[in-house]
């Protein structure tokens, strides 16, 4: 026979009970101990956590193919705020050291100490391109420029091409020191290592220096296979990304710039730099290091310093780190780029329409520089089609 306190036997016995030990002082001041006692679900009774269980080395593993598909930086961090195990293993060597360039894609209006600190971090972890990124903006945003440098070394060591290149542009054209710290065979060595990797404006790079006998012996038809090749990568990381492209057989509308290209062509705002083919391709994504530059001194007022000039490659981002470091159109005089592979790509995005030849352009200090000769710059063109420079045929 079941009797009342049987059944209520069976009511508490579905429960499991934790005693928990609360300390206080009674009336009298004296300590005592009150055992309070605490029912659990029978869902959840005898149960753990699954992810507590699991081994540390798979979680890394996941980690690791996070950090290297993340398309930007809150995909890794949103991990790494769940939990303090995730937090914890998210800053593991190993997922550092696999992160993409995307997740390092730091905005310099975030820019703080922390982002320098997982930044540096990062470098720590081995990964190649957070030195090649903290260097560039250790190097001409924070105008550290032995760390910077240094830290791009430690990146081109390894082959990392971005580097590569960067290095060679710092050696055209002496940055960091005087006019007479420029290095041009030693320019023209990284930009050939680079090349060889298969980075694009390092391609154009040399095959204009080819072209030119800029810090190399002159060979105009091997300069203008480097160039044939860099516009055939192009188009095929164009068509790997599935980038929209716009074909014009006919030759009256195989330069179509302006005004007139908008009205008739969405691809009027891309790179025709296959234009000679009739293909106008995309403009290629800027690298995060360029676009934390561009971001850097538009909040500046768009000057690195007094006397000193940007790119005015817009996917570039460099500054001049001293006076008349840049080369200028001696066309025009209104644009100035760090490499002839920027004056490429903006010649055919930009300057082409807008480029008109002036009398005489004066420099900002009051100086004549015509020729653009005068102060120790290089003229951005060699050839000229009426009143434009040639750059590629």
């Amino acid at each position: 026979m079941r009797t009342r306190a049987t059944i209520c036997s069976l009511k508490l016995d579905m429960y499991s009970e934790s005693t928990v030990n609360k300390r206080g002082r009674d009336s009298a001041g004296e300590l005592k101990i009150c055992r309070k006692r605490r029912r659990i679900s029978p869902e959840t009774a005898g149960k753990c956590d699954l992810f507590d269980a699991l081994p540390d080395d798979l979680v890394l593993f996941i980690l690791s193919k996070l950090s290297s598909s993340a398309t930007c930086p809150a995909d890794f961090t949103t991990v790494l705020i769940t939990c303090k195990r995730l937090n914890w293993l998210g800053l593991h060597s190993m997922v550092l050291s696999k992160a993409s360039t995307k997740m390092l894609a730091v905005s310099a209006k975030n820019w703080s100490e922390s982002a320098h600190r997982f930044l540096k971090q990062c470098v720590d972890s081995g990964n190649f391109e957070a030195s090649y990124t903290l260097g560039m903006i250790r190097f001409y945003c924070l105008q550290n420029r032995g760390s910077g440098a240094s830290l791009m070394a430690k990146a081109a060591i390894n082959s990392h091409s971005p580097a590569l290149y960067s290095l060679a542009v710092i050696q055209f054209n002496g940055s960091g020191g005087s006019k007479n710290d420029k290095d041009l065979r030693a320019g023209v060595a990284l930009c050939a290592r680079a090349a060889f990797l298969g980075h694009i404006d390092a391609l154009r790079e040399l095959g204009h220096c080819l072209q030119d006998g800029y810090g190399v012996r002159q060979n105009i038809a091997e300069g203008r296979g480097f160039l044939v090749q860099a516009n055939a990568r192009e188009l095929a990381t164009a068509l790997t990304a599935r980038s929209w492209l716009a074909w014009n057989p006919l030759a009256s509308h195989r330069h179509v710039t302006g005004s007139s290209a908008a009205a008739t062509s969405p691809a009027a705002a891309a790179c025709p730099l296959l234009s000679d083919f009739g293909c106008n391709v995309p403009a290629p994504e800027a690298h995060p290091a360029s676009q934390f530059m561009t971001e850097w001194f538009a909040a500046r007022g768009g000057e690195p310093g007094p006397g000193l000039r940007l790119c005015s490659h817009v996917g570039c981002g460099r500054p001049e780190t001293r006076k008349h470091e840049f080369r200028r159109c001696s066309v025009c005089g209104a644009v100035n780029y760090c490499s002839r592979a920027c004056q490429a790509l903006d010649w055919k995005m930009r300057h082409k329409a807008e480029c008109a030849p002036m009398e005489r352009w004066v420099e900002e200090n009051g100086d004549g520089n015509g020729n653009g000769n005068a102060n120790g710059e290089m003229e951005v063109n060699d050839e000229y089609e009426g009143n434009a420079m040639v750059v590629e045929s």
